[in-house]
């Protein structure tokens, strides 16, 4: 069943339909964005639960479509953002529970759920400035830890993330709830490995690297005096050669016990945490 209803907002037209049919073609369509091929064919991923959903809104993404709960809809927050979407001329879904389940595939999904558009910064045109702090993932696998990377970037003051190479998508269901909504406040860059190390040679920023072999303390480097890039290899092999080599030191994180390597996303978070405090230091 289908119930269609047109709202007007300032200069846009926005439409509020009820849904309760799994075979709905924009309800297919929307379950084709759990596929990264869908979402690069449309542009678009999807983001659960109101908090993210607000978050998204107030920082000025752009919304296409609105997925709530019927059994949501009196809420006031869910109508408020409902008539934020009809304004920015999305499309608002109310759809049961049942319709819901299917598009997060999750028993208990989240009452609501917004489609956004995806953003990408253009790496040629980032000129870093003193003291501000990024990090450079090589070929990153894993969804979760890029999804905690972002979080982590985030909580610790960085100004953006660059995927270098073959990575995990940002935009997948799996990373985004992994941010925890601070894929909406982290800028994020793509490039490939030859034109990160073109960016790098000309950008003026320090790269710091973590690797086995490195020989320098990572607590014992100065994160202060020029824009610093945290570059951090792929989960199982490190960074290439290519990359180590051009890196302005490379760090070590001392460690103890019988584990010869950390996480991926909790080395990046004492990298980070790190650059952050020596900034602090400065005031």
């Amino acid at each position: 069943m289908n119930k269609d209803v047109t709202a007007k907002g300032p200069g846009r037209v926005g439409q509020v339909k009820e849904i309760t049919s799994l075979s709905n073609p924009v309800i297919k369509d929307i379950k084709g964005l759990s596929q990264k091929k869908g979402r690069e064919e449309t542009g678009t991923f999807m983001a659960e639960g109101l908090k993210l959903v607000i978050d998204a809104l107030d920082l000025g993404w752009s919304i296409t479509t609105l997925v709530y709960a019927k059994n949501a809809k009196e809420k006031p927050l869910v109508q408020k953002v409902a008539a934020r979407a009809v304004a920015a001329g999305a499309l608002v879904l109310e759809v049961s529970e049942k319709v819901l389940s299917s598009i997060t595939r999750r028993d208990n999904p989240q009452m609501v759920v917004g489609i956004f558009e995806t953003r990408w910064h253009a790496l040629s045109s980032l000129k870093p400035e003193t003291n501000q702090t990024f990090v450079a993932l090589d070929r990153v696998r894993d969804p979760g830890n890029l999804g905690t990377i972002i979080r982590t970037a985030d909580a610790a003051g960085a100004s953006g993330v660059i995927l270098v190479g073959e990575t995990t998508d940002p935009y997948s269901l799996e990373t985004v709830r992994a941010t925890m909504g601070s894929v909406f406040a982290v800028p994020l860059y793509r490039a490939s490995a030859s034109e990160f190390l073109k960016w790098k040679r000309g950008s003026g920023a320090k790269t710091v690297a973590t690797h086995l072999a490195g020989s320098v303390d990572y607590r014992t480097i100065d994160y202060t005096d020029m824009p610093v890039v945290i570059l951090m290899g792929n989960e199982q092999q490190g960074l290439p050669e290519e990359l180590a080599r051009e890196a302005d030191a490379l760090a070590r994180i001392p460690q103890q016990g019988l584990a010869d390597s950390l996480n991926l996303a909790v080395a990046t978070a004492v990298m980070l945490f790190e650059a952050r405090r020596h900034l602090l230091a400065l005031n």
